[in-house]
């Protein structure tokens, strides 16, 4: 199952990259036209740690994978 194969990815970051404080990923239940399969929720410990983040080599390399099971993506970035 695709969505399952990207939670397990996004999971294998955690503790991997500095400043990445939480990463949770969860997998969709309920059957609704509406509805996304997969959600990713992750706290960085500002917004340099989420640059790095970005750029980091263990998540560059798990981007094609999930790219390449994912056939929308939404991102919402925000402060506390």
């Amino acid at each position: 199952m695709a969505a399952q194969r990207i939670k397990s990815l996004l999971e294998s970051l955690a503790g991997r990259i500095p400043g990445l404080l939480k990463i949770e990923v969860g997998l969709n239940f309920l059957d609704d036209v509406n509805a996304s399969d997969v959600a990713l929720y992750s706290e960085f410990a500002d917004r340099r740690a989420l640059a790095v983040y970005q750029d980091h080599p263990e998540h560059l390399a798990v981007k094609p994978l999930i790219g390449a099971l994912t056939s929308e993506r939404r991102v919402a970035d925000y402060d506390c």
